[in-house]
């Protein structure tokens, strides 16, 4: 039988695979699927107006601008992971009721209970663990790791480790210094040329050699 990933150890680029013009994605970020077995767009991303059940409708422009989803270059999303869309998706439930009762049936006393949460957008470098869950309108920084199943509800700041439900931020993957210099240099912009040129100290934890290499080729050029 045919599966989409034959093995968890490989996923595919996400930018080269979504169709939704609701979901944006920077280069080099892969999905990989290998245990639920269904695409990026039909498993992990849901209630996200311009899916294939919502193409049409989309399409027609009656709804307008909604929220997207944002995600940056070189994040790693495991299998699984959920991101969810629409807003309160009509639920209020400050009101009454959190029913989102329709105007063709309940009549024209009906208000709309819809509310959007904002964009969802994921940073850069990025590691979403498996079956996690984000929520929507959702911030999460540059350098984040989201641990598997963890529910985050709030924004996430940079190079956090996030785990549990709700999601609670229990480390820093750096200190605040070494954090800084990371978000100024921003190596997920670097040419291609540039980034394989300082591998050696891309797979190592010395933050400060690789902002050396940063402030020397910007003097360079």
């Amino acid at each position: 039988m045919a599966t989409i990933f034959p093995s968890w150890l490989g996923g595919y680029e996400l930018n080269k695979q979504v169709t939704n013009p609701n979901i944006i994605v920077g280069d080099f970020t892969y999905y990989s699927g290998y245990y639920h077995d269904k695409h990026f767009e039909d498993h992990c991303v849901r209630y996200l107006m311009g899916d294939h059940s919502t193409k049409a409708v989309w399409e027609s422009g009656i709804f307008g601008e909604v929220d997207k989803l944002i995600i940056g270059k070189f994040c790693s999303i495991a299998s699984g992971a959920i991101f969810m869309l629409a807003g309160n998706q009509g639920h209020r439930h400050d009101w009454i009721s959190s029913y989102p009762f329709e105007a063709s049936e309940f009549g024209d006393k009906v208000k709309s209970g819809f509310a959007r949460a904002g964009d969802t957008v994921i940073g850069n470098d990025v590691w979403i663990g498996s079956e996690c869950v984000i929520m929507p309108g959702v911030q999460i920084g540059d350098g984040a790791v989201i641990g598997a199943r963890a529910v985050v509800t709030k924004d996430v700041p940079p190079y956090s480790i996030v785990v549990g439900n709700p999601g609670r931020v229990v480390k820093s993957r750096f200190n605040d210094s070494e954090v800084a210099k990371l978000l100024e240099i921003k190596w997920w912009d670097w040419p291609l040329s540039m980034l394989k040129a300082n591998m050696d100290v891309m797979c190592s934890n010395d933050v400060e050699a690789m902002y050396q290499r940063y402030l020397a080729s910007s003097e360079a050029s």
